[in-house]
Formats: structure tokens, C-alpha cells, sequence
């Protein structure tokens, strides 16, 4: 079985993925609203020149005002980034970033709460209960 290749821009946004994370641990990045953020994912476009970066914080229960604070500092500090990746990717491009907030992560464990309220509402055994023992 032969594995089909990568497109080159999932392995460049894998490669921004990294070194946006490594800058970040390392302190490269001094805002201090910058401080507890994390890389969720990066998409970049197959030209590799545009780059969307969601940002989370280790504290999952930032509240919205915090969020916003982490995104502002992230793309004022976009230029700074986009020079350290320049000289850190060695493409012939250096990509156009811009910093979201991740709400994917939100939407999926609002949806598992709204789950525990009707599995407790209707007493519905939840995914613990299934399956017997063992």
C-alpha cells in the first residue's frame, strides 16, 4: 500500500505550527496578554501566503474579555512573528498571518453539557453506564 503525499501547504502550516508554539514557550513573544497561549491549529492556503492561526489559553475558562486581550496581542505582534518565521521556514514567501480565537473547543464541550442536562433530565444512563462489566 502506497501512502498518498501531503499536500505542502498541511506540512508548512505543520511547520508555522511548531515554531509559533516554540516562540511562545520560549518567552519570544513578551506580551504579557501573549503569556498561557497556545497554537491550536494554523491553516494556510495552498499559494502558502495566507495563514490563519487559532489561538486558545492553558486556562480553558479565560473569560471573553481575556480572549480578545490574547488576540490583539497576537496581531500586533504579527510582524515580529512574520520575521522569525521568514528566517526560521527559509520559504520564498513569508505567509500573511492573522490570529483568531479557537471556539471550536467551546462549541464541543457546550454541546456535552447540553448532553449531561438531558441524560440527568430524562435519566438516561451515560456512556459510563453502557456496556456491562467486564
Amino acid at each position: 500500500m502506497t501512502t498518498r503525499p501531503t499536500k505542502r501547504s498541511v506540512r508548512v502550516a505543520a511547520r508555522v505550527h511548531e515554531v509559533l508554539m516554540e516562540m511562545l514557550l520560549r518567552g519570544e513573544i513578551r506580551d504579557r496578554h501573549a503569556q498561557g497561549a497556545l497554537i491550536s491549529r494554523v491553516e494556510m492556503s495552498d499559494d502558502l501566503r495566507h495563514t490563519r492561526v487559532y489561538l486558545r489559553l492553558l486556562d480553558g475558562n479565560a473569560p471573553p474579555r481575556r480572549r480578545d486581550a490574547l488576540v490583539r496581542a497576537m496581531n500586533a505582534a504579527k510582524g515580529f512573528v512574520r520575521r522569525e518565521l521568514g528566517a526560521r521556514l527559509e520559504l520564498k514567501y513569508t505567509p500573511d498571518l492573522v490570529f483568531f480565537w479557537d471556539e471550536g473547543v467551546d462549541r464541543v464541550l457546550r454541546v456535552e453539557q447540553l448532553l449531561e442536562e438531558i441524560r440527568a433530565d430524562e435519566k438516561i444512563p451515560g456512556p459510563e453506564g453502557e456496556g456491562g462489566a467486564a
